[in-house]
């Protein structure tokens, strides 16, 4: 077992890497991971049911130590990421595939590598924690009200079905895994150590299978989707910081600001994109996925820099 959560820290420490690999594999040999589409959303229920392994009561702590400030993270969140979503796909005249993949990913919640990169760059963890967990348990009812309210510009969307699909996918997998941490008692630190593993293992296959599934729509409009993802996580990160500072948070918590309103739980995105639109709708998720851990571990050797600089 000490071998096991070895290598899932190993895999943690090295996601980007893995979900890089893999993508730019299934890319160059898209008839290798093609037949893994029928696993994205069982992987994603898989993925959220370790979050809830790993949700504790001292992770809410926070909202009833500074609930304003939580607040603020989910507020911002939700509403910057959405917003420049639809900026983009504006300004960017996207085709409605695109659009919709794109504003989808924006109203998604915020993703557990966050908390990753939030403990890296020296952040409030306490407060990042709070922050991915009540955005996720709000997903089921903002997620689809956000994207039919933004993306129905484009395609038709609709509210039941999403809000279904979110149920099944994030709020029933989450509640059955506080469940199984509940019934483990003591013994679900051992199944905890392995969870890094398991994420990356399944935010890999999902990324493979859309770029797989895409291949020749990436490789005639990839570099502007792209282009969108990486303006989108960047303004992401950009505005989360400016948030708390207008708030006149200390440095601590911008940068958790920062980190959590600008990375997203791009495996639900794809996952909705897939089931509820197209493989092609799924690529700006994927995408999203491999940018949003590369930036964000940059971002986090910055944020951690500023502080030996004494900018707090």
């Amino acid at each position: 077992m000490r071998l096991l959560s070895a290598a899932s820290r190993f895999f943690g420490n090295t996601f980007a890497g893995w979900v890089l690999l893999f993508a730019v594999l299934a890319f160059l040999q898209p008839q290798w991971f093609i037949g893994l589409k029928g696993l994205i959303v069982p992987l994603l229920g898989l993925v959220m049911f370790g979050m809830g392994l790993t949700l504790r009561r001292d992770d809410f702590t926070e909202l009833a130590r500074h609930p304003w400030r939580v607040a603020l993270g989910v507020v911002a969140h939700f509403v910057i990421m959405p917003g420049m979503a639809w900026l983009l796909c504006r300004l960017f005249q996207l085709p409605p595939e695109i659009a919709v993949g794109v504003i989808l990913v924006g109203c998604c919640p915020s993703g557990t590598a966050s908390n990753v990169m939030t403990w890296l760059a020296g952040g409030d963890l306490a407060l990042s924690v709070a922050i991915a967990s009540v955005t996720t348990l709000l997903a089921p009812l903002l997620t689809p009200a956000l994207i039919w309210l933004l993306a129905s510009a484009w395609l038709p969307i609709s509210f039941a079905e999403m809000f279904w699909s979110i149920l099944q996918l994030v709020l029933l997998p989450i509640v059955l895994g506080v469940g199984a941490r509940h019934l483990l008692g003591r013994h679900s630190a051992a199944v905890v150590g392995a969870l890094p593993l398991v994420s990356v293992v399944g935010i890999v296959i999902i990324v493979s299978a859309v770029v797989a599934g895409s291949q020749a729509k990436i490789a005639e409009s990839g570099l502007l989707i792209l282009a969108v993802v990486m303006l989108h996580n960047g303004f992401g990160f950009l505005l989360g910081y400016v948030t708390g500072r207008c708030f006149g948070l200390p440095l601590a918590q911008r940068k958790s600001l920062a980190l959590e309103v600008g990375m997203q739980n791009s495996g639900l995105g794809a996952a909705l994109a897939s089931a509820h639109f197209s493989v092609l709708a799924a690529v700006p998720s994927a995408l999203f996925s491999v940018w949003h851990n590369i930036s964000g571990a940059l971002l986090s050797t910055y944020f951690r820099r500023m502080k030996t600089r004494g900018d707090d």
